[in-house]
């Protein structure tokens, strides 16, 4: 699947260069991108929130299988919606190169560890004490 250039919306029209930088902004395809790191946003999120105090590497990924598979199987259809060619026109999605994709996991990593810091800092009794 050939790379989609800068500059170059999801409708198709190229968007006028930012700042005379030479810089042309997808605003399709940023949007594109928000809708993907916040699926992935909310299956980590999903995981993390499993215990108020254990951290999910501590209660491990497999105890409860089927949130497990519910995760997995998310993933796999969200993946099927970016690089399965007849389902490009029905979710209005292009692929995306591998460093999107991985900046798209890298950034919906946050809420889960965001999640996690905080019951870290729970544990240690550094936040929420009753008092």
């Amino acid at each position: 699947m050939a790379a989609h250039p800068l500059g170059r919306p999801a409708h198709g029209r190229r968007l006028p260069d930012a700042a005379g930088l030479g810089l042309a902004h997808r605003l399709g395809a940023l949007a594109e991108h928000g809708v993907h790191v916040l699926c992935l946003s909310q299956l980590g999120h999903v995981l993390a929130i499993r215990s108020e105090k254990d951290s999910l590497f501590r209660i491990g990924f497999a105890s409860n299988r089927l949130l497990l598979i519910a995760v997995v199987g998310t993933v796999l259809l969200q993946l099927a919606t970016l690089y399965v060619p007849m389902l490009n026109p029905i979710f209005k999605t292009e692929p995306l190169d591998w460093d999107e994709l991985a900046i798209c996991l890298i950034l919906s990593t946050a809420v889960f560890f965001a999640v996690e810091a905080e019951k870290w800092l729970v544990r240690r009794g550094l936040i929420y004490r009753e008092g």
